[in-house]
This record gives C-alpha cells, sequence and structure tokens, in this order.
C-alpha cells in the first residue's frame, strides 16, 4: 500500500511529460510552417498562454532546432528589431527530410540527364518568379538605390528571408560615390540544396542586380556557412541596369568586406 501512491504520482508525470512533448512538437511544427514567426504569433494560432509558448521556445533553442532571427522594423528602421523564430538545419532534419533528399536526387538526376546548364535554367525559372514579382515593388519607390533595396528587403522578409537592409559606415572615410547598403537576409528556405548547387545563390544575387539597377557583391551566404547571407549595394552611383556579361568598371572601388560595420542584421 505504501507504494501505491507513489506509482500514481509516477504515472501522473509521465502523463504531463507526454502532453508537453505534444505542445513542443507542435510548436516545433508551427514554426516550420509559419516561421520566421513571433512567439505571439504562435500563442495565438496554437491557443496557448505566452508563457508557454516562450518555454517551450526556450526548449527547441537549447536543443538547437529552433533559432532566433531579429528583423529590422519597415519604414525607418527605428526601434529594437522584432524577434522570429526559424527552425535551423537540425530542426529541419528532425521533422523529416525526406523533400529535401528527394529535391536533390532530382537535381542531381536533372544534371545527368540534360547537363548542369539545366540546373542553372530551373534555378532561373525559379527566381525569375520572383524577380516578376518584386519589380513593381521596388520600382514603386522610384530610382533611389537605398531606397529599392530597403523596398526588396520588405517583399523578401514578406516572403520569409527575414531581410533587412541597412545603410553600412566604414572604419576609413570614403568618398560620397563609395556609398553603400548592407542587404542582409537570415533565412533561407533552399539553403541545403544551395550549398550543392551554387547556381541558387549566383541567380538569386543576379536577380537582384537587375531589381536594383546596380552591381551588387555577395559577401557572405547561408549555404557557404555565413551567419547571414550578406550582399553590398553600392548606392552612391545611382541606379543603372547592368548589362549581362559586361566588367564592372568599379570593381577596384568595393572596399573589403571586414570594412563594413553594418548598422543592424538580422
Amino acid at each position: 500500500m505504501a507504494q501505491y501512491p507513489s506509482n500514481r504520482a509516477a504515472s501522473g508525470r509521465a502523463v504531463r511529460g507526454d502532453a508537453e512533448q505534444r505542445t513542443r512538437n507542435r510548436v516545433l511544427g508551427a514554426v516550420l510552417e509559419h516561421g520566421p514567426v513571433s512567439a505571439a504569433e504562435l500563442g495565438e494560432m496554437l491557443s496557448i498562454t505566452p508563457a508557454a509558448v516562450r518555454r517551450h521556445l526556450d526548449a527547441l533553442t537549447r536543443d538547437g532546432v529552433v533559432e532566433v532571427k531579429r528583423v529590422a522594423t519597415s519604414g525607418t528602421g527605428a526601434g529594437r528589431p522584432a524577434r522570429r523564430y526559424v527552425l535551423t538545419s537540425r530542426g529541419q532534419s528532425s521533422i523529416g527530410d525526406d523533400y529535401l533528399d528527394i529535391a536533390r536526387t532530382a537535381l542531381h538526376r536533372l544534371a545527368e540527364l540534360a547537363g548542369p546548364g539545366a540546373v542553372e535554367d530551373f534555378a532561373e525559372e525559379r527566381f525569375g518568379a520572383m524577380e516578376r514579382r518584386y519589380q513593381p515593388v521596388v520600382d514603386a519607390v522610384g530610382d533611389d538605390v537605398a531606397a529599392r533595396s530597403r523596398a526588396l528587403a520588405e517583399a523578401l522578409t514578406r516572403d520569409g528571408f527575414v531581410a533587412s537592409a541597412a545603410e553600412v559606415a566604414s572604419r576609413v572615410p570614403l568618398p560620397a560615390h563609395m556609398a553603400s547598403v548592407q542587404l542582409c537576409q537570415g533565412h533561407c528556405p533552399v539553403q541545403q540544396l544551395a550549398a550543392e548547387f551554387p547556381a541558387f545563390c549566383d541567380t538569386e544575387t543576379a536577380v537582384f542586380s537587375r531589381l536594383l539597377g546596380v552591381d551588387v557583391r555577395r559577401l557572405s551566404t547561408l549555404a557557404g556557412g555565413g551567419h547571414v547571407c550578406t550582399t553590398h549595394i553600392p548606392t552612391g552611383r545611382g541606379a543603372n541596369p547592368p548589362v549581362a556579361g559586361t566588367p564592372d568598371h568599379h570593381a577596384d572601388d568595393t572596399p573589403d568586406a571586414s570594412e563594413f560595420l553594418p548598422d543592424e542584421r538580422p
């Protein structure tokens, strides 16, 4: 008789533990489906108290399956960046990476059957749709490259890329024509595929260049192991759509990435 209450207590703890795990899995699944997403948004969609949501998010962050991305506010960018949650690569694998294996196998098979150029054509088609959607949004703000960069960042964020565009400062004085913006993306839905197929990153960079009307440079990518995808955008020369195959006559004007001090990154 003395052991019975102890067994009941252990059973109660097990039930509560199972319920906690089910809720945690729901939170993880919601981050996968809706990320980048805030804790408040998760609480509303799952009908969970804010305290419970944050407890589960903290546990998932400690487990390395969820991470926080800071998103710059739109408009002036004033104030503290908003916190948004996304899955890490480990988190995606913990849910199941069958989709990734299928996509990877399909792309390798496509390259075998039709040649490496077929993967590039696929990337062009994928990012071409993005370019067509973003073009009117970017054009609506006029010819100022910095304003176009901010409009592009806002469009990317709406599509889940957790992007921001911030003017950068330099440790050394720079002439006015070397003013620039850094476009940072904290999330990439094809990160692991891009690590094997660089055409995805190269094509996206070319799309940014066409949308902004200047020759942009990639300083880092998530696919290459960077903390964020960072694109250097010169703003001091004005928009002038580059011609394919034409060398950048200002290439030597682009300082080394270490010279930049971004005002804010996600």
